[in-house]
């Protein structure tokens, strides 16, 4: 029975120790009523002395205005009577004693009898000119105990005996008490004050970081739906904005990772199609003319197809190196000047026999007041060939137009066709790697698919900008907008 009894009140510190709010709750709530009851205290014995200071100073005033106005009097009926009237207007008691301590006259008769004596030790001080400090005591024929003044009676250097004044220590105690139990209820109101704020704060603190908790462990399984709701100026408030930045990129890394394994993915489904038709007529063909099925005739055309459908495998494969390279960074590029004029000029000559199977014409218009741009000649001259023989393979019996303007800072380079253009639905994905607008197009025209994710990269590379516009029947524009000199060199200068 013991043993359980301390499991379960282990159990229970253990959850108290575990439960943040009521730990805050608790240690606030000891530190409050500690603080109240040190404060209650002092305020109860500070006013308690404060209350006998008083009293006694209004009691030595009495007694100094008594034996003014009853030094020149003889015992009797006459300063009876005026010690009477004092103790009706002051409240307070009276004796008179004699120079033996005898006391020879009173203001309560009935009380103390004249002919009882006060004590010789305040006789004796009294007789010397000296004041006794006022003190709580109990004389023979009162009935509760006295606050008691003792002071000279006399006129002068003369001095006839004392003058004792009695003012009753219940009242004063009650007064006291009164003011005690007023402090007290001040305490227990202020506590419940400051237990219910210090309830609203430590619930303010401890709130909020089980919310930070419950995020945090959906994070940890991968789960960053939910985000804090944390209004605060303070750190836990900036400890919850952390979090829910942390949670953004953590979703961001995972849907960027997950985006990834989607390319990688279709970039092995793509490459693996893309390889397996021309791999699948080059066995088929040798098949063929090692089984000797092929005429001497027809082994010449044979032999030509499967040349095409290697040089289609040459140049796929170094299409996709380029392209892995680009996108890893690994290419290091020459950036030198590049006269846009001789450049754009060179690809009418290389493009003549393309064209004339087509039954295109090139037309190039490059300003006068175009500039050389910083740029690698050679990967430039590839961004222009991709785009004259994309736009070559869609475009039959039209025309594809080169110009190249300056705007400002940047050189805009425009490739027009008049070809079969592009549907709203394939302009997103003409930049995707394998992504072919006119899948049914005749073999012999076939591409990688990787042309413009090359271009794309090239000229991102170059610090520029390349939009697509094209409306089906119709034909496509690709605009290339490129910086006349670098970020990079500008920067280098500017340092």
């Amino acid at each position: 029975m013991g043993s359980g009894v301390q499991i379960r009140g282990g159990k229970l510190v253990g959850h108290f120790n575990k439960n943040l709010f009521r730990r805050l709750l608790f240690s606030y709530f000891i530190v409050i009523l500690a603080g109240f009851g040190a404060v209650g205290f002092m305020m109860s014995i500070t006013m308690k002395n404060y209350m006998y200071d008083m009293t006694e100073d209004g009691m030595m005033r009495k007694a100094a205005r008594v034996n003014l106005l009853i030094q020149t009097m003889e015992p009797g009926p006459e300063m009876n009577n005026m010690l009477q009237m004092l103790d009706g207007s002051f409240d307070t008691r009276i004796w008179v004693f004699g120079p033996g301590g005898d006391i020879i006259a009173t203001s309560t008769p009935n009380e103390v009898s004249v002919g009882k004596s006060v004590s010789r030790d305040i006789v004796r001080e009294v007789m010397q000119g000296r004041t006794p400090p006022v003190q709580e005591l109990s004389f023979k024929g009162l009935n509760e105990p006295m606050l008691s003044v003792v002071v000279p009676w006399g006129e002068g250097e003369s001095i006839y005996g004392g003058i004792v004044l009695h003012s009753p220590v219940n009242g004063l105690n009650q007064t006291i008490g009164h003011i005690r139990e007023t402090i007290l209820w001040a305490i227990l109101l202020g506590l419940i004050i400051s237990t219910a704020m210090v309830s609203s704060f430590s619930w303010s603190i401890s709130r909020p970081l089980r919310q930070i908790e419950r995020v945090a462990n959906k994070i940890g399984v991968g789960d960053y739906s939910e985000k804090l709701n944390v209004r605060s100026g303070d750190e836990i408030g900036e400890l919850a904005e952390t979090i829910n930045h942390i949670s953004t990129r953590l979703q961001m890394t995972e849907a960027e990772r997950a985006r990834l394994d989607q390319i990688r993915t279709d970039f092995l489904a793509n490459a693996s199609h893309e390889l397996r038709t021309p791999l699948t007529a080059l066995q088929g063909f040798l098949e063929a003319l090692q089984d000797g099925l092929i005429s001497e005739e027809g082994r010449s055309k044979y032999y030509k197809v499967m040349y095409q459908e290697t040089m289609y495998m040459t140049r796929l494969v170094d299409d996709l190196m380029d392209l892995v390279k680009l996108q890893n960074d690994d290419i290091e590029f020459q950036m030198h000047p590049v006269q846009l004029q001789k450049l754009l000029g060179r690809l009418s000559f290389s493009f003549e026999s393309l064209l004339k199977e087509q039954g295109n014409e090139l037309f190039i218009h490059v300003g006068d007041d175009i500039p050389k741009i910083e740029g690698d000649q050679d990967r430039l001259e590839q961004v222009f060939n991709n785009l004259i023989k994309n736009a070559n393979k869609f475009t039959t019996n039209g025309t594809i137009t080169l110009e190249a303007n300056r705007d400002e800072g940047d050189i805009v380079i425009t490739v027009t066709d008049t070809g079969i253009g592009i549907s709203e639905k394939d302009k997103p994905l003409v930049w995707e790697r394998f992504f072919k607008v006119d899948r049914g197009r005749e073999r012999k025209n076939k591409g990688t698919g990787l042309g413009l994710s090359i271009v794309k990269e090239v000229v991102a590379r170059h610090h520029g900008q390349i939009q697509l516009e094209s409306e089906e029947g119709e034909g496509t524009v690709f605009t290339i907008r490129l910086p006349i000199e670098q970020p990079e060199k500008n920067s280098s200068e500017d340092s």
